[in-house]
């Protein structure tokens, strides 16, 4: 592209064939990408996710109500509910949240929903058929595999929808239908919001699916949206422990190795925090199934390999989750659990405790 200073502009391709676009104004504040009275963004995106998650359900969701409103599916959804199959392509932390997605559409909306790496399945021979509906997740909506893995799809003729948080992207353009995350300019190469988005994001479309699909009231619709409501606030209450978290950091600082455990809903949660952990920290942490430990992970835990274990009362498998607790105790490990907020089973036990607020199933 040329752009000159008179305000006009040229784009051609290498083989010097000019190429008309349309011009779309993105609206962008300067606040949003300054750091503010922050040390550094990443600390500011952690801490605008409240607000992330209000700007992902504006419009779409409103308490009291029993509907859930998605303009950009609108097209598609007669084919969209009568899919046999979902495929949902992502990369890192998109990939996570579309684990938990697949959790979220399978329990609620009773369709079968396959994740795949996008790295490898645009690389595979994969059994795509006409009827797949393929969902890609990319926070730039730029990732190179996603968007291969997608051109695959589309040679297939399957249905192509894109979840993604910019606006005019390569991913936005290559899909028949989508839906944007509103998390605004993540400036961190880790994501924060933008998972945070993603997740909230998802759990609207299990639920709008649900609905379409007849496998969900709409009393039992409204309490969900409803409990989806007071998530922004809740997420409040959880950042005002930053003191507490600081000080944990300082207790672990010089632990070269973290396991994350959790089940359900909460193991691709695990799989995330190891992730951040990683990326942030340059600390080597591993994110397992806690019903996994024991085929392998168990033999590396002593005093020096703290584990962090997601271990929620309201989990189904709370029991064994306080089984997991003790497994790691037995063999001199720290255990850092994340529980609610009036749990204190694990107090006596775990050398820190973590409470969240305790949300709708």
């Amino acid at each position: 592209a040329v752009i000159t200073r008179t305000g006009g502009y040229q784009i051609q391709t290498l083989d010097n064939v000019k190429i008309t676009r349309e011009i779309q104004e993105l609206s962008l504040s300067l606040q949003e990408i300054q750091k503010g009275t922050f040390k550094h963004f990443m600390l500011k995106e952690i801490c605008e996710q409240p607000e992330v998650l209000e700007n992902a359900m504006r419009g779409r969701v409103k308490a009291g109500d029993s509907e859930i409103h998605f303009g950009g599916l609108m097209q598609v959804m007669p084919r969209l509910v009568s899919a046999p199959r979902i495929i949902i392509v992502a990369c890192g932390t998109s990939w996570h949240a579309a684990l938990l997605g697949e959790y979220l559409i399978e329990n609620l909306a009773r369709m079968s929903v396959e994740v795949e790496y996008a790295s490898e399945f645009r690389y595979r021979r994969p059994l795509l058929f006409k009827d797949d509906v393929v969902i890609a997740i990319s926070q730039s909506g730029e990732t190179a595999d996603t968007l291969a893995a997608l051109n695959l799809a589309r040679k297939h003729g399957c249905l192509c929808i894109g979840i993604c948080n910019t606006v005019g992207s390569t991913l936005a353009r290559s899909t028949e239908a989508g839906v944007y995350l509103h998390a605004g300019p993540e400036i961190g190469v880790a994501s924060t919001k933008a998972f945070s988005a993603q997740i909230v994001v998802l759990i609207m479309f299990a639920l709008k699916l649900a609905k379409e699909r007849h496998e969900l009231s709409d009393d039992a619709l409204k309490e969900k949206i409803a409990a989806l409501a007071t998530l922004p606030d809740l997420l409040r209450r959880v950042l005002d422990q930053k003191e507490q978290v600081l000080h944990m950091a300082r207790v672990f600082k010089y632990a070269s190795n973290f396991l994350y455990l959790g089940r359900g809903y909460n193991f691709p949660v695990a799989l995330e925090g190891a992730l951040k952990l990683k990326e942030i920290s340059y600390i080597h942490a591993e994110g397992y199934p806690a019903a996994e430990m024991k085929h392998g992970p168990i033999a590396l835990i002593d005093e020096f390999m703290p584990v962090v274990i997601i271990a929620p009362r309201s989990d189904p498998n709370y029991l064994k989750l306080k089984s997991n607790i003790e497994e790691v105790l037995a063999r001199g490990g720290s255990v850092i659990a994340i529980t609610e907020e009036d749990n204190e089973d694990l107090d006596s036990r775990c050398e820190c405790v973590i409470r969240v607020p305790r949300t709708e199933d």
